[in-house]
């Protein structure tokens, strides 16, 4: 049952509503549309604030200009009334009045609520205070809002509707706003960044017959034309490769992956990645790019290398600490070196932390599940772990030292992976063993070990040159460069649990 406050804000809300609704049939009865066309704007809110706020006075000899936007407050004073509108630069003055508006015209005011969305035509002027506004000699209204906005003191503050209604937070959060722009501002740097750097962005397939590129349990779906299932993507890893055996050396997708998995403060099933691959490197060459792009955004984006985050904040100033991962076991973990080679010794101090474990795990993945555990949350970073266990590694290439372990590292900034990189597996022998061990790891119920994929064998059989590759997390930067704490606050849609009453 809900609270009473609650059913009282409902009935409020609802009451609210019902006075608009009359008021759509009062202007239909005066011939007014409620929902119109027709009205250009021909300046922004931000343009009329930097093209008049220097101006000190105004002699009358301004053209006209015109402005629309959504109405956030409304002062009604008899023969004027102020209106303080937003469009998405910001937010400008209008000044209305019944002698500058015409007696019948001015009879609309008493028909505009907060929230509707209004064009106004007339000329610039500044008020008492110095603030330029538009004094309107036409006023339409464009679009009739039959809902409240949320009280403007309080604002919208419930994170289930924020997230479930991300038009309305949109409408009444600056913050919220502001991530979308920052967030459209990071991925054009990264596009950039890459494509001056000779990399070709490219599109890849969503739907693949063959899920792979990533160790993750994918969505499923059907293809009645081709009568057929198909899997949306994991990763767009393997079809990139593809086109490295095809000739192109420097190739990037900024891609949507999709994952089966749980929803959490830094997970969401649909998700974007950055991902790209570099012929003639290897995954050390793509630590030291990954320093340069990331940092670099910060500052565009930021105006500073060290950034806040929570209660802290990251330092991103180039070079950035490298571990390996048995390193890392000992000096964030706590364990000793002897600890780190004893495989039934840490099979028993995971059983004893109560972590999921199968009783033939290897050495590797051991290792792995008490890095998860003990170290990874505790990598504030920027910092590169380094040298990961072949079994958990499964497409990329060993390390010619020890090759127990690959080159491949993982980006931990705040406690989480950002990005994930390793030099290419370009052996097809080597590939396929891998890949049939993922085959059986699946047949014993990892739903999220790697499908064999017999044309990406056949790929590699042609040669693909030695090369290394990336995937760098949208959402996760974002998160980092705007101190948000949730995915879903970067998230324009987040996906969420049903909603009661609604299908």
């Amino acid at each position: 049952m809900a609270e009473p406050s609650t059913e009282k804000t409902r009935a409020h809300g609802a009451s609210l509503t019902e006075a608009r609704l009359r008021k759509v049939q009062e202007l239909a009865d005066l011939g007014i549309p409620a929902y119109a066309v027709g009205f250009v704007p021909v300046l922004s809110a931000a343009e009329f604030q930097e093209r008049f706020r220097s101006a000190e006075t105004f002699d009358g000899s301004e053209d006209s200009i015109s402005m629309a936007g959504r109405i956030f407050a409304l002062r009604i004073m008899g023969k004027a009334t102020f209106a303080r509108v937003r469009d998405s630069s910001g937010d400008f003055q209008a000044y209305l009045t019944r002698d500058t508006l015409g007696r019948d015209a001015y009879k609309l005011v008493k028909k505009l609520d907060v929230g509707d969305i209004v064009g106004f035509r007339g000329t610039p002027f500044k008020t008492r205070t110095g603030e330029p506004s538009i004094l309107a000699d036409q006023m339409k209204l464009l679009t009739k809002s039959l809902r409240p906005l949320p009280e403007k003191w309080h604002g919208l503050t419930d994170i289930e509707i924020r997230y479930r209604q991300r038009y309305l937070d949109l409408i009444v959060n600056r913050h919220a706003r502001e991530i979308v722009v920052t967030r459209s501002r990071i991925v054009s740097y990264l596009r950039d960044f890459l494509t001056k750097r000779g990399y070709l962005e490219v599109e890849t397939p969503m739907m693949q017959p063959i899920p792979g590129g990533a160790t993750a349990k994918p969505f499923e779906t059907f293809h009645h034309a081709l009568n057929r299932g198909l899997f949306l993507r994991v990763a767009p890893e393997l079809y990139l490769k593809r086109l490295l055996v095809g000739g192109f050396e420097r190739v990037f997708e900024i891609n949507r992956n999709f994952r089966n998995e749980g929803i959490s403060t830094q997970h969401n099933p649909e998700f974007t990645m950055l991902e790209f691959y570099q012929a003639y490197s290897t995954y050390e060459d793509l630590m030291a790019l990954t320093e340069e792009m990331i940092s670099g955004v910060a500052l565009e984006t930021t105006g500073s290398y060290i950034v806040p985050y929570g209660d802290g904040e990251v330092d991103l100033t180039p070079p950035w600490k490298r571990i390996t991962v048995n390193a890392a076991l000992e000096s964030y973990g706590a364990l000793t070196a002897e600890q780190v080679e004893d495989r039934n010794g840490l099979f028993i101090k995971a059983m004893d932390m109560g972590l999921d474990v199968h009783k033939d795990a290897s050495l590797g993945k051991l290792r792995m599940a008490l890095f998860d555990e003990l170290v990874e949350k505790r990598l504030w970073g920027p910092i590169f772990v380094h040298k990961y266990p072949v079994e958990v590694s499964p497409l990329a290439r060993r390390n010619d030292e020890d090759p127990t372990v690959t080159d491949r590292f993982e980006l931990y900034i705040c406690g989480r992976e950002t990005a994930n990189a390793f030099t290419e597996l370009t052996d097809p022998l080597d590939q396929r063993g891998r890949f049939e061990e993922q085959v059986r790891a699946r047949a014993a119920g990892d739903e999220e070990a790697h499908f064999l994929d017999e044309d990406f064998l056949r790929a590699l059989e042609y040669g693909m040159p030695p090369a290394a590759g990336e995937g760098l997390g949208i959402d996760r930067l974002v998160m980092l460069l705007t101190n948000a704490q949730s995915i879903r606050e970067v998230i324009l849609f987040p996906h969420m649990r049903p909603e009661k009453g609604v299908g």
